[in-house]
């Protein structure tokens, strides 16, 4: 009997060590990877001279971006009452927040809109777009939180889609981010199934830079000419770790910035709102002084409620709202 059982194991010990290992890397995929690489590393201006000083040295750095893409800086020539740092989304770049921006500067804001990394190249089929990791989207929200103090006494910050997780990001780290108006923000997508985000990040994260079309038609003909026309899915794996880096602090603690406006759309199929819901509840949870609003899904507007260019919005119900929340200051309520 026992050479008999031996035998059997004999036999069958391969599909054992096969299950064994699809058991272990499938409970290795379902959880959340580290991101003991995603810290804040303020190193904040105290001068409007050096604030200008560093966005002049970006500046010269921006030779190979499309001209509309190149760092804007919308200034009153000194520190003001108050400043905006407004972050566009993946594969586009500061150009969908021009008109945006020019509006916040007639109200007597310092406004500025700084690419991402990776995007805003002259080349539009570029790379570059899928080498940016979480660190680089951390580090660049450090960046221009850092620049703003010298800009004004209040700092804001609001993006969208993935500019909307960054802000999400400095908001929770940053003591000295006076308001994050956070819309539409990237930390999962629509087309993924809850159950299955965190292998679908995790596979994504490990993918090489391969890149699909936004628009499988027009291909390198699609979207305007100042965005890029593929995405890579390794990058959105990327935008996820930062996403779930920032649920994980949530867990831990209130945003250390003073007060959170979040802006969803209702009729937004791109981006996850549930996820989206479930970060406003921990930072609710964690007495966190937090304002939400959502355009109706009545509206009809899409993803992008940006950029003028887009067949996906009316700025001007969008526009006149978001200025609204951002100088209602529900931070005062906190002081």
């Amino acid at each position: 009997m026992s050479e008999e059982i031996t035998n059997g194991l004999q036999k069958w010990w391969p599909v054992l060590l096969i299950l064994a290992i699809i058991i272990v890397i499938v409970i290795v995929l379902f959880q959340r990877w580290n991101f003991s690489h995603l810290t804040s590393r303020p190193d904040p201006v105290t001068t409007y001279e050096e604030a200008v000083q560093r966005i002049e040295a970006v500046q010269t750095t921006e030779t190979h971006l499309n001209p509309l893409c190149r760092t804007q800086f919308l200034t009153h020539g000194q520190r003001t009452e108050n400043t905006i740092l407004l972050v566009h989304g993946y594969t586009t770049c500061p150009h969908q927040f021009a008109e945006l921006g020019k509006r916040f500067h007639n109200l007597g804001y310092n406004v500025l809109i700084m690419p991402l990394p990776g995007h805003g190249f002259v080349d539009r089929m570029t790379d570059a777009q899928g080498q940016v990791k979480a660190e680089d989207f951390a580090a660049y929200a450090d960046k221009v939180v850092d620049i703003g103090q010298g800009l004004g006494e209040r700092v804001v910050i609001s993006g969208i889609s993935l500019g909307g997780a960054i802000s999400a990001w400095a908001v929770q780290n940053r003591s000295d981010v006076d308001m994050a108006m956070i819309v539409s923000p990237g930390f999962s997508f629509e087309e993924i199934p809850t159950w299955a985000i965190n292998p679908i990040q995790n596979i994504f994260v490990m993918l090489p830079a391969t890149y699909d079309w936004w628009d499988l038609e027009l291909k390198e003909n699609g979207g305007p000419p100042y965005a890029y026309p593929r995405y890579s899915k390794r990058t959105l794996g990327e935008i996820m770790r930062l996403g779930f880096a920032i649920q994980e602090q949530a867990r831990q603690a209130a945003p250390l910035g003073q007060a959170v406006l979040v802006v969803t759309n209702g009729n937004d199929f791109s981006v996850d709102n549930d996820v989206t819901h479930e970060v406003i509840a921990l930072w609710h949870a964690r007495g966190a002084n937090l304002s939400t609003y959502e355009f109706e899904a009545s509206l009809g507007l899409g993803h992008d409620l940006i950029d003028p260019n887009s067949k996906e919005t009316d700025i001007e119900i969008v526009y006149p709202r978001l200025i609204e929340l951002v100088n209602a200051r529900p931070d005062q309520a906190s002081r």
